[in-house]
Protein backbone atom coordinates (compact mmCIF):
# COMPACT_ATOMS: atom_id res chain seq x y z
CA UNK A 1 0.00 0.00 0.00
CA UNK A 2 1.94 3.62 -1.24
CA UNK A 3 2.18 5.99 1.94
CA UNK A 4 -0.13 9.55 1.97
CA UNK A 5 1.76 12.75 1.11
CA UNK A 6 0.05 15.90 1.40
CA UNK A 7 0.79 19.19 -1.25
CA UNK A 8 -0.68 22.32 -0.76
CA UNK A 9 -0.02 24.51 -3.79
CA UNK A 10 -0.51 28.08 -4.67
CA UNK A 11 0.71 31.06 -6.38
CA UNK A 12 3.06 33.53 -4.86
CA UNK A 13 1.57 35.33 -2.19
CA UNK A 14 -1.51 33.33 -1.16
CA UNK A 15 -0.57 32.50 2.54
CA UNK A 16 1.26 28.95 1.83
CA UNK A 17 3.42 28.91 4.39
CA UNK A 18 1.27 30.26 7.11
CA UNK A 19 -1.39 27.70 6.45
CA UNK A 20 1.21 25.01 6.26
CA UNK A 21 2.44 25.78 9.73
CA UNK A 22 -1.20 26.40 10.94
CA UNK A 23 -1.56 23.00 10.28
CA UNK A 24 1.07 21.60 12.20
CA UNK A 25 -1.55 22.50 15.49
CA UNK A 26 -3.45 19.72 14.75
CA UNK A 27 -1.99 17.10 12.66
CA UNK A 28 1.00 14.84 12.77
CA UNK A 29 2.90 16.83 9.60
CA UNK A 30 5.77 17.76 8.71
CA UNK A 31 6.70 20.50 6.05
CA UNK A 32 9.11 20.00 2.94
CA UNK A 33 9.59 23.13 1.33
CA UNK A 34 8.53 23.32 -2.51
CA UNK A 35 10.39 26.55 -3.65
CA UNK A 36 13.18 26.67 -5.83
CA UNK A 37 14.43 29.76 -4.27
CA UNK A 38 14.36 28.89 -0.26
CA UNK A 39 16.73 26.45 -1.41
CA UNK A 40 19.48 29.12 -0.45
CA UNK A 41 21.44 30.37 2.45
CA UNK A 42 21.22 33.65 2.66
CA UNK A 43 17.90 34.65 0.47
CA UNK A 44 15.63 35.68 3.35
CA UNK A 45 13.47 38.68 2.45
CA UNK A 46 13.14 38.64 -1.34
CA UNK A 47 12.18 34.97 -0.57
CA UNK A 48 9.89 34.89 2.63
CA UNK A 49 11.02 32.22 4.00
CA UNK A 50 10.10 31.88 7.57
CA UNK A 51 12.09 33.74 10.37
CA UNK A 52 15.12 31.27 12.15
CA UNK A 53 13.03 31.15 15.04
CA UNK A 54 9.79 29.80 12.92
CA UNK A 55 12.61 27.23 11.34
CA UNK A 56 13.77 26.12 14.65
CA UNK A 57 9.79 25.71 16.06
CA UNK A 58 8.58 24.60 12.77
CA UNK A 59 11.43 23.03 11.07
CA UNK A 60 10.99 22.63 6.76
CA UNK A 61 12.85 20.28 4.73
CA UNK A 62 14.50 21.95 2.38
CA UNK A 63 15.24 25.23 2.98
CA UNK A 64 18.83 26.75 3.01
CA UNK A 65 20.30 24.03 1.64
CA UNK A 66 23.06 25.34 -0.94
CA UNK A 67 25.15 28.55 -1.12
CA UNK A 68 24.08 31.13 -3.34
CA UNK A 69 26.91 30.93 -5.65
CA UNK A 70 25.75 27.17 -6.57
CA UNK A 71 23.10 25.82 -9.24
CA UNK A 72 20.07 23.62 -7.56
CA UNK A 73 17.70 21.94 -10.42
CA UNK A 74 15.09 20.13 -10.34
CA UNK A 75 16.63 16.48 -10.38
CA UNK A 76 18.62 17.96 -7.45
CA UNK A 77 15.35 18.36 -6.01
CA UNK A 78 13.76 14.92 -6.96
CA UNK A 79 16.45 13.87 -5.00
CA UNK A 80 16.26 15.15 -2.24
CA UNK A 81 12.68 15.03 -1.60
CA UNK A 82 12.74 11.76 -2.13
CA UNK A 83 15.04 11.70 0.99
CA UNK A 84 13.05 14.03 2.79
CA UNK A 85 9.38 12.17 2.27
CA UNK A 86 11.45 8.91 3.33
CA UNK A 87 12.92 10.20 6.38
CA UNK A 88 9.28 12.20 7.75
CA UNK A 89 7.27 8.63 7.32
CA UNK A 90 9.89 6.71 9.25
CA UNK A 91 9.01 9.39 12.13
CA UNK A 92 5.73 8.35 11.76
CA UNK A 93 4.34 11.43 10.19
CA UNK A 94 2.86 12.51 7.52
CA UNK A 95 5.06 15.13 4.50
CA UNK A 96 3.45 18.07 4.20
CA UNK A 97 4.63 19.63 0.67
CA UNK A 98 4.51 23.17 0.50
CA UNK A 99 5.13 25.63 -2.24
CA UNK A 100 4.52 27.19 -5.65
CA UNK A 101 7.52 25.83 -8.00
CA UNK A 102 5.09 24.25 -9.74
CA UNK A 103 7.72 22.24 -11.98
CA UNK A 104 9.01 20.92 -8.44
CA UNK A 105 5.66 19.18 -8.07
CA UNK A 106 5.22 18.35 -11.68
CA UNK A 107 8.27 16.66 -11.16
CA UNK A 108 7.28 14.81 -7.74
CA UNK A 109 3.71 13.51 -9.33
CA UNK A 110 4.72 12.94 -13.21
CA UNK A 111 8.44 11.86 -13.18
CA UNK A 112 11.11 13.57 -14.21
CA UNK A 113 12.69 13.99 -17.81
CA UNK A 114 15.59 12.12 -18.32
CA UNK A 115 18.07 14.93 -19.94
CA UNK A 116 21.55 14.45 -20.84
CA UNK A 117 23.44 16.39 -18.12
CA UNK A 118 24.85 19.64 -19.30
CA UNK A 119 28.23 20.35 -21.17
CA UNK A 120 30.49 23.25 -20.75
CA UNK A 121 32.04 23.11 -23.95
CA UNK A 122 28.79 23.31 -26.20
CA UNK A 123 27.34 26.01 -23.58
CA UNK A 124 29.96 27.87 -24.24
CA UNK A 125 29.66 27.26 -28.20
CA UNK A 126 26.33 28.62 -27.79
CA UNK A 127 26.55 31.47 -26.03
CA UNK A 128 29.56 32.69 -28.56
CA UNK A 129 27.46 31.89 -31.18
CA UNK A 130 24.67 33.80 -29.51
CA UNK A 131 26.90 36.99 -29.04
CA UNK A 132 28.17 37.57 -32.65
CA UNK A 133 24.21 36.84 -34.12
CA UNK A 134 21.88 37.37 -31.45
CA UNK A 135 19.59 35.46 -29.40
CA UNK A 136 16.43 36.19 -31.92
CA UNK A 137 18.70 34.05 -34.34
CA UNK A 138 19.37 31.17 -31.59
CA UNK A 139 15.77 31.02 -31.52
CA UNK A 140 15.23 30.83 -34.77
CA UNK A 141 18.16 28.15 -34.98
CA UNK A 142 16.11 26.20 -32.55
CA UNK A 143 12.98 26.60 -34.31
CA UNK A 144 14.58 24.31 -37.16
CA UNK A 145 15.19 21.21 -35.01
CA UNK A 146 12.57 21.76 -32.32
CA UNK A 147 9.44 23.66 -33.42
CA UNK A 148 7.69 22.31 -30.39
CA UNK A 149 9.66 23.99 -27.74
CA UNK A 150 10.58 27.08 -30.19
CA UNK A 151 6.41 27.57 -29.81
CA UNK A 152 6.80 27.58 -26.30
CA UNK A 153 9.85 29.59 -25.25
CA UNK A 154 10.60 33.49 -26.30
CA UNK A 155 12.91 34.63 -28.12
CA UNK A 156 13.94 36.88 -24.85
CA UNK A 157 14.35 33.40 -22.68
CA UNK A 158 17.86 33.23 -23.10
CA UNK A 159 18.82 30.45 -20.57
CA UNK A 160 15.88 28.23 -22.25
CA UNK A 161 16.78 28.53 -25.64
CA UNK A 162 20.51 27.40 -24.27
CA UNK A 163 19.68 24.75 -22.51
CA UNK A 164 17.12 23.18 -25.63
CA UNK A 165 19.88 23.69 -27.95
CA UNK A 166 22.72 21.82 -26.09
CA UNK A 167 20.52 19.19 -25.10
CA UNK A 168 19.90 18.88 -28.95
CA UNK A 169 23.60 19.15 -29.71
CA UNK A 170 24.45 16.60 -27.26
CA UNK A 171 22.03 14.46 -27.69
CA UNK A 172 20.56 14.81 -31.37
CA UNK A 173 17.06 14.59 -29.89
CA UNK A 174 14.59 17.51 -29.14
CA UNK A 175 14.43 18.76 -25.89
CA UNK A 176 10.76 18.20 -26.40
CA UNK A 177 11.11 14.60 -27.08
CA UNK A 178 13.02 13.64 -23.70
CA UNK A 179 10.07 15.53 -21.73
CA UNK A 180 7.53 13.15 -23.45
CA UNK A 181 10.24 10.15 -21.80
CA UNK A 182 10.19 10.58 -17.77
CA UNK A 183 11.42 8.05 -15.11
CA UNK A 184 8.59 6.77 -13.39
CA UNK A 185 6.79 9.72 -10.68
CA UNK A 186 7.61 8.88 -6.76
CA UNK A 187 4.45 6.12 -5.89
CA UNK A 188 2.60 7.83 -3.02
CA UNK A 189 -0.92 8.43 -2.35
CA UNK A 190 -1.10 12.56 -3.04
CA UNK A 191 -3.76 14.52 -1.23
CA UNK A 192 -3.96 17.87 -2.79
CA UNK A 193 -4.82 21.16 -1.44
CA UNK A 194 -5.07 24.45 -3.89
CA UNK A 195 -5.29 27.89 -3.08
CA UNK A 196 -6.68 29.38 -6.01
CA UNK A 197 -7.62 33.63 -5.23
CA UNK A 198 -10.29 34.91 -7.87
CA UNK A 199 -9.96 38.14 -7.03
CA UNK A 200 -7.30 39.20 -9.36
CA UNK A 201 -6.74 43.00 -7.88
CA UNK A 202 -6.73 41.62 -4.42
CA UNK A 203 -3.73 39.62 -5.39
CA UNK A 204 -1.95 42.08 -7.19
CA UNK A 205 -2.49 44.55 -3.75
CA UNK A 206 -0.74 41.79 -1.57
CA UNK A 207 1.93 41.23 -4.08
CA UNK A 208 3.09 45.07 -4.68
CA UNK A 209 2.46 45.42 -0.76
CA UNK A 210 4.52 42.61 0.16
CA UNK A 211 7.55 43.88 -2.10
CA UNK A 212 7.57 47.57 -0.24
CA UNK A 213 7.82 45.70 2.96
CA UNK A 214 10.52 43.91 1.70
CA UNK A 215 12.50 46.75 0.55
CA UNK A 216 11.62 48.48 4.34
CA UNK A 217 13.00 45.04 5.85
CA UNK A 218 16.18 45.47 4.15
CA UNK A 219 15.83 43.62 0.70
CA UNK A 220 19.01 45.73 -0.95
CA UNK A 221 21.32 45.60 1.81
CA UNK A 222 20.68 41.95 1.89
CA UNK A 223 21.73 41.93 -1.77
CA UNK A 224 24.59 43.89 -1.07
CA UNK A 225 26.25 41.54 1.82
CA UNK A 226 25.36 38.64 -0.98
CA UNK A 227 27.14 40.18 -3.38
CA UNK A 228 30.16 41.14 -1.68
CA UNK A 229 30.95 37.45 -1.85
CA UNK A 230 33.91 36.56 -4.41
CA UNK A 231 31.88 33.46 -5.88
CA UNK A 232 28.85 35.38 -6.59
CA UNK A 233 27.60 37.98 -9.19
CA UNK A 234 24.30 38.91 -10.76
CA UNK A 235 24.54 35.85 -13.35
CA UNK A 236 23.65 33.29 -10.80
CA UNK A 237 20.93 31.88 -10.89
CA UNK A 238 19.84 32.50 -7.59
CA UNK A 239 20.47 36.37 -8.63
CA UNK A 240 18.15 35.89 -11.51
CA UNK A 241 15.15 35.23 -9.16
CA UNK A 242 12.17 37.83 -8.69
CA UNK A 243 13.13 40.71 -6.79
CA UNK A 244 17.17 39.56 -6.28
CA UNK A 245 17.05 40.24 -9.91
CA UNK A 246 15.71 43.51 -9.99
CA UNK A 247 17.66 44.81 -7.03
CA UNK A 248 20.83 43.66 -8.67
CA UNK A 249 19.52 45.95 -11.56
CA UNK A 250 19.09 48.70 -9.79
CA UNK A 251 22.50 48.67 -7.74
CA UNK A 252 24.09 48.53 -11.15
CA UNK A 253 22.87 51.60 -11.88
CA UNK A 254 20.87 50.26 -14.65
CA UNK A 255 17.60 51.74 -12.97
CA UNK A 256 16.42 53.49 -10.73
CA UNK A 257 14.90 52.03 -7.19
CA UNK A 258 11.04 52.91 -8.34
CA UNK A 259 12.00 51.05 -11.58
CA UNK A 260 13.23 48.51 -9.77
CA UNK A 261 10.41 47.54 -7.55
CA UNK A 262 7.47 48.32 -10.64
CA UNK A 263 9.54 45.80 -12.67
CA UNK A 264 10.05 43.56 -9.52
CA UNK A 265 6.39 43.74 -9.28
CA UNK A 266 5.14 43.25 -12.62
CA UNK A 267 7.62 39.97 -12.80
CA UNK A 268 5.81 38.33 -9.51
CA UNK A 269 2.24 39.06 -10.82
CA UNK A 270 3.45 37.29 -14.13
CA UNK A 271 4.80 34.86 -11.86
CA UNK A 272 1.65 34.52 -10.02
CA UNK A 273 -0.47 34.03 -13.30
CA UNK A 274 1.33 31.49 -14.56
CA UNK A 275 1.38 29.26 -11.31
CA UNK A 276 -2.93 30.02 -11.67
CA UNK A 277 -2.64 28.83 -15.21
CA UNK A 278 -0.80 25.40 -13.91
CA UNK A 279 -2.89 24.84 -11.39
CA UNK A 280 -6.45 25.11 -13.01
CA UNK A 281 -4.72 22.56 -15.66
CA UNK A 282 -4.36 20.19 -12.54
CA UNK A 283 -6.60 18.15 -10.77
CA UNK A 284 -7.29 18.77 -6.77
CA UNK A 285 -8.95 16.69 -3.93
CA UNK A 286 -10.12 20.61 -2.61
CA UNK A 287 -9.73 23.64 -4.08
CA UNK A 288 -10.11 26.77 -1.78
CA UNK A 289 -10.90 30.20 -3.04
CA UNK A 290 -8.38 32.17 -0.05
CA UNK A 291 -10.77 35.33 -1.40
CA UNK A 292 -13.88 33.90 -0.24
CA UNK A 293 -13.16 30.59 2.00
CA UNK A 294 -11.81 30.07 5.34
CA UNK A 295 -8.58 28.83 4.50
CA UNK A 296 -7.55 27.37 7.71
CA UNK A 297 -11.17 26.07 8.58
CA UNK A 298 -11.44 24.32 5.17
CA UNK A 299 -8.35 22.93 4.75
CA UNK A 300 -8.64 21.54 8.53
CA UNK A 301 -11.68 20.19 8.01
CA UNK A 302 -10.75 18.06 4.82
CA UNK A 303 -7.65 16.80 6.43
CA UNK A 304 -9.71 15.75 9.62
CA UNK A 305 -10.91 13.59 6.70
CA UNK A 306 -8.19 12.56 5.24
CA UNK A 307 -6.87 11.09 8.50
CA UNK A 308 -10.35 9.76 9.92
CA UNK A 309 -10.27 7.92 6.30
CA UNK A 310 -6.69 6.91 6.29
CA UNK A 311 -5.28 6.59 10.22
CA UNK A 312 -8.39 5.58 11.92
Amino acid sequence: MSENIILIKGPTASGKTDLAISLLKYFPLEIISVDSVMVYKGLNIGTAKPSEALLKQYPHHLVNICEPHENYSVGQFYHDVSTAIQLILKKGKVPLLVGGTMMYFRALQQGLSKLPASNSLIREQIEIEAKINGWQYMHNKLKEVDPTSANKIKPSDKQRIERALEVYQISGIPISQHHKEKSESLNYNYFNISLIPTIRSKLHSTIDNRLEAMIDEGLIDEVKVLLKSEQLDSTCNSMKSIGYKQICEYLKNNCTLDEAKENAKTSTRRLAKRQLTWLRSESSNIEIDIDIDNTIDKSQAALQIFFNKNYS
